[in-house]
């Protein structure tokens, strides 16, 4: 049985429209089939930023922190004869 699907349409810049276009050709697949894909690609990727920055406030939260100037100075040890070790545990 197929999904439950739910047209959503948008305007987008000709040149978008134009990129989509030739992607489709290129992949030889439908208009609809890359537009399905893009939103798909983009929910995931935001939903994993969401899922990092709850985890990097529970860091912050629990005290899991590594001081700035301690991160500039490893920094810029890089390249050196003598680069510090990593501040990271």
């Amino acid at each position: 049985m197929a999904a439950e699907t739910k047209v959503l349409t948008a305007h987008v810049p000709l040149v978008l429209a134009e990129k989509v276009e030739t992607m489709a050709a290129r992949l030889e697949r439908s208009r609809g089939w890359v537009m399905k894909q893009a939103p798909a690609a983009w929910v995931d990727q935001e939903e994993e930023r969401h899922r990092m920055t709850l985890e990097a406030l529970a860091d912050v939260d629990t005290g899991r922190v590594i001081d700035h100037q301690a991160i500039q100075a490893w920094a810029d040890s890089l390249g050196t004869e003598r680069p510090l070790p990593s501040p990271v545990k």
